[in-house]
């Protein structure tokens, strides 16, 4: 049942298997959500630095380390998992990929409140050329920033002692990349 209903998001009630009523959130204006690992030239991974509202309104964090990503199917019609990563990646990047691989289809962040679902792709870059300007995602792009492969242990705990937000997809983005090698 729908509790609360906007565009982008919608409040939603359930019944568990013991009787109780579960309160999730779902996205009703996308089929799937696509995440991004780009790897350039096999040495550096391209990052984002977002300043995502809900952190900030709640003084969790003044900004997350996320990684280029989107709905699919929220903008363009008939749009499939595929066309989403490249576009993603070339909208918030301005990258294009020579290969992806899709690692997993069903990464779910936090599946007790809400229903959404992540594929995580990673996109390798042989060579570092920004063929189209990036946009901000209507300003919650603040940065993007490569880091050396070999450093992103050290980089991540540096930005989340700065008082970062990790996020659970690039958490789980990077660990698909660790566990391939």
């Amino acid at each position: 049942m729908i509790l609360y209903d906007t565009k982008y998001l919608q409040l939603k009630s359930t019944k568990s298997k013991t009787g109780k009523d579960w309160v999730y959130a779902h996205r009703p204006n996308a089929k799937d959500v696509v995440v991004i690992l780009p790897v350039i030239n096999n040495e550096k991974i391209l990052f984002l630095k977002e300043e995502r509202p809900p952190l900030v309104a709640e003084g969790i964090a003044k900004y997350s380390i996320a990684l280029p990503a989107g709905l699919v199917g929220d903008e363009r019609i008939g749009e499939t998992i595929e066309d989403a990563i490249n576009a993603e990646l070339l909208e918030e990047a301005g990258l294009k990929a020579d290969r992806i691989e899709i690692k997993t289809r069903k990464t779910a962040s936090s599946p007790g409140c809400v229903s959404e679902v992540v594929t995580i792709a990673i996109a390798y870059i042989n060579n570092y050329n920004i063929v189209s300007k990036p946009v901000n995602d209507g300003g919650v792009i603040i940065d993007r920033i490569l880091v050396d492969k070999n450093n992103v242990y050290n980089w991540l705990k540096e930005q989340e002692q700065a008082g970062a937000a990790l996020t659970a997809s690039t958490l789980a983005a990077l660990f698909y990349l660790v566990a391939r090698e």
